[in-house]
């Protein structure tokens, strides 16, 4: 900031009074405060506070544990009346039910398990994005220890790993922190991510392009994509069971209703296939590349919920990326980028 120049008179020193507001006068001169300009700083917005109490999930743990008394009792009611009867028949009950009360407890502790990673991958992204936006170098290196800690056990990630610890200790900002993370063990991971989600889009186009029934291409979609799901997830974070390949799909579901990328109509086949292509295709074969198209939008909304970190200095795969070919009906072996 520049500032005009001033002359003080110097030949008739005397003691500085203070006049008011700040205004010091020295003299015959005046001096007058000034204060720079100070830019405001934008406070980051903090992420919102998510939904407690539910009755749906009332509703729903109310009718799980009468479920689950019911049960109970039946089978205390049968093993009861199958010991008096004959005792044999009593005790092969018995053992019945503690296999089936073992297989249930580690079904559910696998379910707890899933949950609770998916729930750690997404608190992970959260940091990561409030980090990108004001966070400390502290605050990088932890989320970059927690993202080495995810795939400690990969042997694929070890080349990763090892350039990310060497690079660390000369980085000084989270966003490069975080840079080198994704540079390092993300994006080998989203090309792979990449592959299967053309894979599947190139599968269910042709599939259904040939499928004579409506039914079963209904039916072949909801399989492909639910492979789909559980393959991306195996890929970021472990694969899910079944209540955790639920769970995934109603976030994927979400996420493309929030991002709106579930519309995929004539004008996106004319961007991927060529301008006026789509309309001189045939019914069944556009209608191959549209579901093909919707699967591919869905592979790519489930890449984005289940990265654990958003997208720093790589660009987020488009629709046009993988299913540029569609239309070609090329093959490829799995897990190719």
């Amino acid at each position: 900031m520049t500032r005009a120049p001033r002359a003080i008179r110097l030949d008739h020193p005397g003691q500085d009074e203070i006049v008011g507001d700040g205004v010091i006068r020295h003299g015959d001169v005046a001096i007058l405060p000034e204060s720079e300009p100070i830019d405001p700083v934008e406070p980051v917005a903090a992420p919102l506070a998510k939904r407690g109490f539910s009755w749906g999930s009332l509703f729903v743990a109310g009718l799980s544990g009468f479920l689950a008394l019911a049960a109970g009792v039946w089978v205390e009611n049968t093993i009861s009346a199958l010991m008096s009867q004959n005792p044999v028949l009593g005790y092969a009950a018995l053992v019945c039910a503690a296999v089936a009360a073992l297989a249930l407890l580690v079904m559910l502790a696998r379910v707890i398990r899933d949950i609770l990673r998916e729930r750690k991958v997404e608190a992970l992204r959260e940091r990561a994005t409030l980090a990108l936006a004001a966070g400390t170098p502290d605050e990088g290196r932890a989320i970059t220890d927690e993202l080495v800690g995810l795939y400690a056990s990969r042997a694929q990630t070890a080349q990763g790993r090892a350039a990310l610890q060497e690079a660390l200790p000369q980085l000084f900002a989270a966003r490069d922190m975080l840079a080198v993370a994704e540079r390092s063990l993300l994006v080998p991971l989203d090309d792979i991510a990449k592959g299967q989600i053309a894979q599947a889009a190139r599968r269910v186009s042709l599939v259904t392009a040939v499928s004579p029934r409506a039914l079963v291409d209904v039916v072949f979609v909801l399989v492909a994509c639910a492979r789909l799901l559980r393959s991306i997830a195996g890929i970021y974070a472990g694969r899910p069971g079944t209540l955790g390949l639920l769970r995934l799909a109603k976030q994927v579901m979400n996420h493309l209703v929030l991002t709106g990328g579930i519309a995929a109509g004539d004008a996106v086949i004319q961007q991927v296939v060529g301008q006026g292509l789509a309309a001189r295709l045939s019914a069944k074969l556009g209608e191959g590349v549209i579901n093909g198209m919707l699967t591919a939008r869905i592979g790519l909304a489930a890449l984005e919920v289940c990265r654990p970190l958003p997208f720093v200095e790589a660009s987020p795969p488009t629709l046009a990326e993988v299913a540029s070919d569609l239309a070609s009906w090329r093959g490829g072996k799995d897990g190719e980028a």
